[in-house]
């Protein structure tokens, strides 16, 4: 037989949050995927760590330049096939419509929290100080250039010139 101690809630530990504990840290968010669902997890991430003082790095690749391409970052979708999280069977999810129901639910979701949209967080992110990159490879894959992506992007650069940014970061992939 085992038991389990449960803590109750004044006796877990809880985070601090002074200047100490934040100056000099930084944070790297590598955004790969470009659906509606996937691009709020680094955004949300990102802005955390900005309003901590964090220095915020997030680096696009691949799908992720969904969010960062000025013609496909408003117009995020989030498809339930396969997602488990939906708890939908997959003959119904993949039913011609499902798609644009499940985002325009999603998209009331997270506007019923007053999350912004992507293009307004970019702004927010980037009006905090948050940095954000282009990978080199996807943008030549893609055939895009500094002018495709939100005014923000500071610059496209290659996966060596990420791997020097964020030496020393904690880095998160998505």
């Amino acid at each position: 037989m085992t038991t389990t101690a449960t803590a109750t809630v004044s006796e877990r530990p809880k985070p601090k949050f002074d200047d100490e504990e934040t100056s000099g840290r930084k944070l790297c968010l590598i955004c790969s995927k470009g659906s509606l669902d996937m691009a709020y997890p680094g955004l949300i991430l990102a802005n955390a760590a900005l309003g901590e003082g964090i220095e915020t790095h997030l680096f696009f690749t691949f799908w992720g330049f969904e969010i960062i391409n000025k013609k496909t970052m408003d117009q995020l979708q989030f498809s339930p096939v396969g997602n488990p999280a939906t708890h939908m069977p997959t003959a119904v999810s993949g039913l011609p419509g499902m798609q644009a129901m499940a985002t325009r639910m999603m998209r009331q979701q997270i506007a019923a929290l007053d999350v912004p949209p992507v293009p307004e967080f970019l702004d927010l992110i980037t009006a905090a100080g948050g940095h954000l990159w282009a990978c080199r490879m996807s943008a030549d894959m893609n055939k895009l250039t500094q002018d495709d992506l939100y005014e923000g992007v500071e610059a496209i650069i290659s996966a060596s010139d990420f791997m020097e940014l964020s030496a020393g970061a904690q880095t998160l992939f998505i």
